[in-house]
């Protein structure tokens, strides 16, 4: 156990060296909660404990915690810096950054062991193998294998191709080796020195170094030409064709920017993310988004030294360049960091920033689909602070009328329950009370009948109500509240289509909500869903409004008479299919008589 005295602290920070190097700060129980880098150890430690205000509250608590302080110092920044990533990831501090990795991506592994094999992998073990990735698109790792396949005949088999196995003749080569797939080192048709050489080759491919294969294959073509060899220089040329289609359907870049490393970084809330393209040989063959979870409010800066750090180690990078939105506060000795402001340069870092951006909204829409409750409650938080509503809009409703000139007028009201539709609420209406195209007029009446009967039905009322339309619309719609005297219960709103802007009772000035808000689109989904309800209505109504023209056309057949044989009938096409016994039974025997005689008997 540690002190949690404060007094220990004062002889650690005076006997600080003024060193690179990390700190860890561990609490009572001995494990470590935080592990940062230091340019000068004693300047960066010394600043948790002064009196300085700026300290954030996230800090304050931590530093409440320490009760003993660990150094290790190191020759350079960079030494610190991947000290500090190691640590990190080895002993996972509470208050540090959380790299969010996900492990289901796949890796390219080059086994350690004898006449290595080459294969993909979501498994990293320890056991001295190579691993290059990991690989967001497994279709791009796979491309990449079968471009290898092509190019080397390396074996598939998980032998034990030790050498006094193979002079056992414990094996027999497989139908691999006679379809020309491998060369058969099992029996020791190939020796280890000519499959590491293979092997050495498929590595420059995976780095993405194809230029080096290409002169290596090259150099061999021209040397089995010289030796009349061929059939095998055609093979090698076939190669080299092989590795020329793969490297034009590369997204290609500047061919004068080579061996380039391009980092991004897109915030949101806590969360960061950062996305990293590699560029060799003029073009993009890795490219790869990592999220990152801050702890103590680091700054974007911060956040990037510590991705750039993870990324060169995990890639084994060698890159010269490094293309970046904002210069780091360190250094590495001999790359130049380059904060590009126009260009192809810039035009990389703009494509890195929409990858990272795409690889949020996929997270979002993951953790939405994960917790769809959670998502709910933010998308209604964020309407009622966008609309400054004084109620959680649970339930939603929207009005829209449809008429053609006046005829057939009806109108719909559209019910979304936790921003989602329901269905089952919605409702059309016949206007009964307007005549002629009168949309104020129509609103007024539907709205007052909706909520009429709500009331007495004593069923409960929205938190919002949307009208379709401007102004005109909108005052209609709050004065039947006001005269039904619920206008103070409830809010209302209304949805202009020009420019879809928002207008509110009472307020001149209407409200422009950001084009991509979620407000805007769930707005959005209610008006065209109440306007697509009210015009599948409108038509229906004005269809049978046609059919019943046709049947009344006929001598003695009314309205009433019209609508008795729609409903039996179900369409004009069944009336002129139905027997004679079927129409009296329906209208009577006169009228049915004369509906059968207007569709069967000829005319004269």
């Amino acid at each position: 156990m540690f002190s949690t005295e404060t007094s220990f602290i004062d002889p650690i920070l005076r006997t600080l060296p003024e060193n690179p190097g990390i700190y860890q700060f561990l609490d009572k129980e001995g494990q470590i909660i935080y592990v940062g880098k230091a340019k000068n150890l004693k300047k960066r430690v010394s600043s948790y404990f002064t009196r300085d205000s700026s300290l954030t509250g996230k800090v304050r608590v931590m530093v409440k915690k320490i009760a003993d302080i660990r150094h290790i110092v190191v020759d350079t920044e960079l030494d610190a810096l991947l000290l500090e990533n190691n640590l990190i990831k080895t002993y996972k501090p509470r208050y540090n950054i959380l790299l969010k990795d996900d492990k289901s991506f796949p890796w390219i592994c080059i086994k350690n062991e004898p006449f290595p094999r080459v294969f993909p992998t979501r498994n990293l073990v320890n056991d001295g193998s190579e691993y290059y990735g990991p690989y967001a698109s497994g279709k791009i790792m796979h491309t990449l294998l079968d471009l290898i396949r092509q190019l080397y005949p390396i074996r598939t088999c998980n032998l034990k191709l030790t050498q006094e196995n193979i002079r056992k003749g414990k094996f027999k080569v497989c139908l691999q080796y006679h379809i020309g797939n491998c060369l058969g080192p099992c029996e020791n048709f190939q020796s280890e020195e000519d499959y590491m050489k293979n092997i050495s080759s498929v590595r420059e491919i995976i780095k993405g170094n194809l230029h080096t294969v290409k002169l290596r294959l090259q150099e061999l073509m021209k040397e089995h030409a010289k030796n009349l060899e061929f059939e095998k220089a055609q093979i090698i040329k076939e190669k080299l064709e092989t590795l020329e289609r793969y490297r034009s359907k590369s997204t290609v870049v500047n061919p004068n920017i080579s061996n380039v490393d391009v980092f991004s970084l897109v915030k949101s809330g806590a969360l960061m993310y950062v996305n990293f393209i590699k560029v060799v040989d003029g073009a993009i063959i890795q490219s790869y988004t990592i999220e990152i979870q801050t702890r103590l409010d680091e700054t974007e800066n911060d956040v990037l030294e510590v991705a750039i750090t993870e990324f060169r180690q995990r890639y084994a990078s060698d890159a010269m360049e490094i293309i970046v939105p904002m210069r780091p506060d360190f250094e590495i000795p001999g790359v130049k960091f380059t904060v590009p402001k126009r260009g192809d340069k810039k035009q990389l870092l703009e494509l890195s920033e929409r990858n990272a951006t795409f690889f949020r909204l996929e997270r979002q829409k993951q953790r939405d689909l994960v917790d769809s409750e959670r998502r709910t409650k933010r998308i209604l938080n964020q309407i009622q602070k966008d609309l400054n509503l004084k109620e959680l809009p649970e339930r939603i409703e929207c009005f829209d009328n449809s008429n053609t000139q006046g005829s057939n007028p009806v109108a719909a009201v559209v019910v979304f329950s936790n921003a989602k539709p329901d269905k089952k609420e919605y409702r059309h209406f016949n206007i009964r009370t307007v005549e002629g195209p009168d949309d104020f007029a129509s609103m007024y009446e539907i709205v007052t009948r909706r909520y009429k009967r709500i009331l007495d039905e004593e069923k409960p009322l929205p938190q919002l109500i949307i009208i379709d339309g401007g102004k005109g619309q909108l005052n209609a719609a709050y004065k039947s509240l006001s005269d039904l005297g619920i206008h103070h219960r409830m809010e209302i709103i209304g949805i202009a289509k020009r420019l879809e802007e928002i207008y509110k009772p009472g307020d001149p000035l209407p409200l422009f909500l950001d084009k991509k808000s979620e407000t805007l689109k769930v707005i959005q989904h209610l008006r065209d869903e109440a306007h697509r309800f009210a015009i599948t209505h409108h038509r229906k109504k004005r269809e049978k409004s046609t059919i019943k023209t046709e049947l009344t056309e006929i001598d003695g057949i009314g309205n009433v008479l019209a609508d008795k044989l729609l409903s039996r009938f179900q369409s004009v096409k069944n009336i002129k299919n139905a027997s004679l016994d079927e129409l009296q039974q329906c209208v009577g025997k006169s009228k049915g008589e004369i509906v059968y005689r207007y569709f069967n008997e000829p005319e004269q």
